[in-house]
């Protein structure tokens, strides 16, 4: 979606700031022994108390209010009786709609204590690929330059990432234009980022695996060689300042 009045601005700002902040608090309440459906259920009602409605439900008839996926896990978990155990890398995916705007965040980290430095090491890197990435995005940019980033990133840190996982336009719906934003450089992609475009950018670097493959259910991707996975995500604003992270809380 382009941005193109104060009105449209302000209801993506509402709902970023719902998504990112169910997020953070989500990832604040996670403990060791709880089970994912206890964590969700707990986003659950937190996205009801701000008026806000799950996007993977409202869209796609998805069995929980956000996405929880652990360890083999790395994208589209199911939150269920599967408990958090201590050293688990979990990832936490808020997408929401209210008043017709969408926004989406996610964010992956250990849960208690970190028992394999590689763990953190993906998270980490995650982290500093999503932040090269945001040096790419401005208005005449292309999308391309943001997966170049990414997988450099990556890659100089001794790590991969996922291809066929990628960002996307968000805004008037969950997965607008453009269609993809990828984590690798696509020279076949000319998309070009314009004044007011919104999207999610989100990494996932893993420590050895490329791509994710269906999982045990009908919605999970994950890792077959059980590499360990990170992914960060933001919904962002192009402006000729730079990126606006929409989904960014501040305190």
């Amino acid at each position: 979606m382009i941005v193109k009045t104060e009105e449209e601005l302000n209801k993506l700002l509402e709902i970023g700031q719902i998504c990112g902040r169910v997020l953070k608090e989500t990832v604040a309440h996670a403990k060791v022994g709880m089970s994912t459906k206890e964590l969700d259920d707990f986003a659950g009602k937190l996205l009801e108390e701000h008026g806000a409605k799950s996007a993977p439900i409202s869209e796609y008839d998805f069995p929980g209010y956000t996405c929880i996926s652990i360890n083999e896990e790395v994208a589209h978990g199911i939150p269920g009786p599967r408990k958090l155990k201590d050293g688990d890398i979990v990832n936490v995916d808020v997408s929401a709609v209210k008043d017709g705007y969408y926004s989406d965040t996610g964010i992956s980290f250990v849960v208690g204590e970190v028992d394999d430095p590689l763990k953190q090491k993906v998270i980490d890197v995650a982290e500093m690929a999503f932040d090269e990435a945001m040096k790419k995005v401005k208005p005449g940019a292309k999308v391309s330059q943001i997966g170049r980033a990414v997988f450099n990133t990556a890659r100089k840190n001794g790590l991969t990432v996922i291809k066929n996982l990628t960002g996307h336009g968000v805004g008037k719906s969950l997965h607008d234009q453009p269609q993809h934003v990828m984590n690798y450089y696509d020279p076949t992609d000319r998309t070009i980022l314009k004044e007011g475009m919104v999207i999610a950018v989100e990494p996932f670097i893993s420590s050895k695996a490329t791509i994710v493959t269906d999982g045990k259910n009908d919605w999970a991707f994950e890792t077959k060689d059980n590499s360990y996975v990170a992914q960060k995500e933001h919904t962002i604003l192009v402006t000729a300042d730079g990126p606006r992270l929409l989904t960014l809380i501040e305190d």
